[in-house]
């Protein structure tokens, strides 16, 4: 793959993430609430924080994986992209946005998005297969590759949780019900071509 389509796939593949109802983006549009449009820009910074530690974990691990268990890394990583596709189009036609929320509020968004991100299990089981497999890919780039691709998912989750936030503080109704079913939709579509665009070639070698 070439940088710019590894920033690319970074990007969706963060977005699904990103969209998915959870714990991250409840304190999102609770921090919203309480300090204003930039809590998405913070409460990615927590988000990021985490992300930064794991990706490093998971990099020097992939170097010393011996190249026999690559192919296995990859039939892993894209059977858990046409799973994660199927629940989010299963998800999708009953998903609200909504501000009705029972977590206890944390005053600062920035440890928010870091504790939500922490107690997650979605995020630890989509960074150990999902993430472990499209970080070894974008490293048949180099280093360029793994910036552009976690570059790319960075931007997803900035993007998203910065229009939650900006919706929730001028209380605009900036993404309908309908709209973000809509967005599920085809992020659980897209989910799941990648999958099977990964997998086709190690299962056709």
């Amino acid at each position: 793959m070439s940088i710019p389509e590894l920033a690319f796939i970074g990007f969706v593949i963060g977005l699904t993430g990103a969209l998915a109802p959870g714990p991250t983006l409840i304190a999102t549009i609770r921090s919203a609430l309480h300090t204003g449009w930039t809590a998405g820009p913070k409460v990615t910074l927590g988000h990021i924080f985490i992300e930064i530690a794991i990706i490093v974990l998971i990099t020097a691990g992939i170097s010393s994986f011996p190249s026999s268990l690559q192919p296995a890394i990859s039939v892993l990583g894209g059977t858990a992209l046409v799973l994660f596709g199927g629940m989010t189009l299963s998800g999708a036609r009953g998903a609200v946005i909504s501000t009705d929320v029972s977590i206890e509020r944390l005053s600062d968004p920035v440890t928010a998005g870091f504790v939500t991100s922490v107690t997650n299990p979605y995020f630890w089981i989509w960074w150990f297969s999902v993430g472990s497999a499209l970080l070894l890919s974008s490293l048949s780039q180099g280093i360029a590759g793994l910036v552009a691709f976690t570059a790319g998912h960075w931007a997803s989750d900035l993007g998203w949780f910065t229009v939650v936030s900006v919706s929730v503080h001028y209380s605009k109704a900036m993404l309908s019900d309908r709209m973000y079913r809509g967005i599920l939709l085809l992020c659980g579509i897209l989910l799941i071509l990648f999958g099977i665009w990964f997998l086709i070639p190690v299962l056709a070698g």
